[in-house]
């Protein structure tokens, strides 16, 4: 094998570590053991112990890939979406798309000690922050709404869990319902009650 070879199978290796850590994680808790990893990876344990030398290692890469995930997911909702509500849902929609791939401390990973992951997710609140913003200077979102209310209801419908498309649709008529909550009544002089 040649050294391109070798780093195309190494980077092989490590995705599929990845997906094997994520699945393995939400399935049995942040303690499973890491031999089951490797098996559910089709890796021998010295092949995990090579990318992710500590458990540590391995949760935190996958925590941090986590939230690259969503600060992308806050970028493409606020460019694509065409209101306030309508970028927040995008925001929403795609944390339910991407539950079972996902490692947060919201979805019971572990908490963010990394500066890079914090500064990731600093980013994110600033990404909904501007969103919010944006609806409560054009009166189309009650202005208590704060970046911690989005986040914290997408994190409870997108839980980690099994496809189920009758789920899915729960998750989406619930994000319709939260997010009518917090717009204004564009008919009176503030919020709905």
């Amino acid at each position: 094998m040649n050294a391109r070879d070798l780093r195309r199978d190494a980077l092989h290796n490590q995705q599929e570590l990845v997906r094997a850590a994520t699945s393995a994680f939400h399935r049995e808790g942040l303690r499973v053991p890491m031999a089951t990893i490797a098996a559910d990876a089709g890796v021998g344990i010295g092949t995990l112990y090579r990318h992710f030398p500590t458990r540590e290692d391995l949760l935190s890469h996958l925590t941090h890939r986590s939230f690259e995930q969503v600060l992308a997911n806050a970028e493409a909702a606020e460019r694509e979406g065409t209101t306030p509500a309508d970028r927040l849902e995008l925001f929403v929609e795609a944390a339910i798309r991407q539950r079972n791939e996902l490692v947060l401390p919201l979805h019971g990973g572990p908490p963010v000690t990394a500066p890079e992951t914090a500064a990731l997710r600093e980013q994110i609140y600033q990404h909904v922050q501007r969103i919010i913003d944006q609806g409560i200077a054009d009166g189309t979102l009650r202005p208590d709404t704060t970046p911690d209310d989005i986040i914290a209801f997408g994190a409870l419908v997108a839980q980690p869990r099994p496809t189920d498309p009758e789920w899915d649709a729960t998750c989406r008529r619930l994000v319709t319902i939260y997010l009518r909550g917090i717009r204004r009544d564009p008919r009176g002089d503030g919020d709905r009650h």
